[in-house]
């Protein structure tokens, strides 16, 4: 499996005498056979700016590239679940990644692998199945039918330059739909994509939600959503903060919406950590939760999150309260080779889930500079099992809790599960 690099104008090569390397958090490792699966349509191959690729020879030696080039990695779409690294070393001292999930890419039998496992359907969610034109078409039709709302303002700004797929579902009017609600939160993640201090050593790739929309805004957004037996409106976008921090407007939009219509879902992606304002928002007709979460471990979870007022019993209160009360319950789980399979990890993980009532988990590749992550965290207490060690163990540990990447509503649950099962 020959190494892939790229020049300094992004031409990607592959190198017929070295092979490639990959990485397991701060460590260099072979690749292995088993551990590749071909690009995934949709993947896309990335430059890592201020890098150097990592190689072997035939003889086993390790060594940066020679020359003025940079390592290759490939974003992966929704669907799959990174396993290692690219193979590189920073070549200038404190450059810093842009907020991406990198993966092991190689040249292989003629065409690109990539280090990774699929986990879900991952058609659905595929960024080639949306059209440009029709979505251009449906941003015009919606802002026309609703000039003075300001959220459909926004996301048309999400889905046109931000290529933000929810918000592209909102005006195509399928699959998972988005109603941002928030412009504050109650944590300050080390890699929140929507703001960061002004001293961050890396800049947010969006804009955040900067205004308190009205309880009409909201439900014209679900309402316009909702209208097939399994669409799916979603509280908790990427552009604004903690939707549960708005928990009156929420509630009152959810009671207004199920007044017209009981058709579709209503989501919440949200940290949980407000459970005081979940049970409100449970309590008033919802139906999905999908928490995000870096770790089972308080010193892991607290470096990443920086929690403001609230800890991880709070989040698994909250699980539990909305499972108990039907609520099916992901977690969107934010995981980095070398650092989400280490063996304290995972144990602390499936006795998170076994306890709180999930049912099931996302593996949503983290979107971060290894290297700054990895200063930020608590080190290993135990060994490094391997990311497919990880997806193993968690299907056999947890054998009625689905692996996948993104939100299902209960009959799609149903319907993985019996896929699964065959």
């Amino acid at each position: 499996m020959n190494l892939v690099y790229a020049d300094q104008e992004g031409r990607v090569y592959d190198h017929p005498d070295y092979f490639a390397l990959a990485r397991s958090a701060d460590q260099a490792v072979e690749l292995l056979d088993e551990e590749l699966i071909p690009l995934p349509a949709g993947a896309t191959l990335v430059g890592l700016p201020g890098t150097r690729p990592l190689c072997m020879d035939a003889d086993g030696n390790m060594f940066p590239l020679p020359g003025d080039y940079q390592a290759v990695g490939a974003l992966l779409p929704q669907g799959f679940t990174r396993l290692l690294l690219p193979g590189y070393m920073k070549a200038e001292h404190g450059a810093v990644l842009p907020l991406f999930g990198y993966t092991a890419v190689v040249w292989k039998e003629g065409g690109f692998y990539v280090a990774a496992r699929p986990c879900d359907d991952p058609e659905p969610w595929n960024p080639l199945n949306c059209n440009p034109e029709e979505l251009d078409a449906g941003v015009h039709l919606i802002r026309e039918k609703y000039p003075e709302n300001r959220l459909y303002e926004h996301l048309s700004h999400c889905a046109l330059g931000y290529e933000c797929l929810t918000a592209s579902n909102t005006f195509l009017q399928r699959l998972e739909g988005a109603v941002p609600v928030s412009y504050s939160c109650n944590a300050g993640c080390f890699g929140c994509i929507s703001e960061q201090p002004d001293d961050s050593e890396f800049p947010s790739p969006q804009t955040r939600l900067t205004f308190r929309p009205t309880v009409e805004e909201v439900t014209q957004v679900m309402l316009e959503h909702l209208k097939t037996p399994e669409s799916i409106i979603s509280f908790g976008q990427g552009c604004e903060g903690e939707p549960s921090t708005q928990a009156p407007l929420i509630i009152k939009a959810i009671k207004a919406v199920r007044e017209k219509t009981d058709l579709g879902y209503i989501n919440i992606n949200t940290n949980a950590g407000l459970t005081d304002h979940i049970r409100g928002i449970v309590d008033a007709g919802l139906q999905l939760m999908r928490v995000s979460t870096i770790s089972a471990l308080d010193g892991h979870y607290n470096a990443y999150y920086r929690p403001r007022g609230y800890t991880l019993k709070n989040v698994e209160k909250s699980i539990r309260y909305a499972a108990d009360k039907g609520v099916l319950v992901s977690l969107n789980y934010l995981i980095f080779p070398g650092v989400s399979d280490r063996e304290e990890e995972i144990e602390a993980m499936v006795e998170l889930v076994r306890r709180s009532g999930v049912k099931l988990i996302q593996m949503r590749n983290l979107n971060i500079d290894p290297e700054s992550y990895l200063k930020l965290i608590p080190p290993a207490q135990g060994d490094i099992l391997g990311m497919g060690s990880l997806l193993d163990i968690f299907r056999e540990e947890l054998p009625d809790v689905l692996i996948g990447s993104y939100t299902h509503t209960p009959e799609g649950w149903l319907r993985k599960q019996a896929r699964e099962a065959r």
